[in-house]
């Protein structure tokens, strides 16, 4: 009886198949998902990012942009890191550069007041 309760439990040990490929098998799994990861979420946001890094440095005078607050302006002054922005006529603000969220389209720009 004693031989039969240590035989089952020799056979039940980690490594008792002989130890073939015990610890590379499961390393097989975490570089599968790691590479899941990497093309499905790392690499289309560090390509979205050098989009934008790329967008802020082409920006130039009489660009009219959007800032990620929601304000829509006109550039009027660039310097490495500062943008200024006019609002509306004679009215300025000085932003960062990095919180411009990208050039506004003609359709997203308001309408001018004609009721004067």
């Amino acid at each position: 009886m004693y031989f039969l309760l240590t035989s089952t439990a020799y056979a039940m040990a980690p490594g008792a198949d002989g130890g073939q490929g015990g610890g590379f098998t499961a390393i097989i799994p975490l570089v599968l998902m790691f590479g899941i990861f990497y093309f499905l979420l790392i690499r289309p946001q560090q390509k979205k990012a050098k989009e934008q890094q790329n967008m802020i440095n082409e920006l130039k005078r009489d660009d009219t942009v959007i800032t990620t607050g929601g304000i829509y302006g006109k550039i009027t002054g660039v310097t490495d890191t500062i943008i200024t922005l006019e609002i509306a006529p004679n009215v300025r603000i000085r932003v960062t550069k990095s919180s411009i969220a990208g050039k506004a389209s003609t359709e997203a720009k308001p309408a001018e007041d004609k009721t004067k």
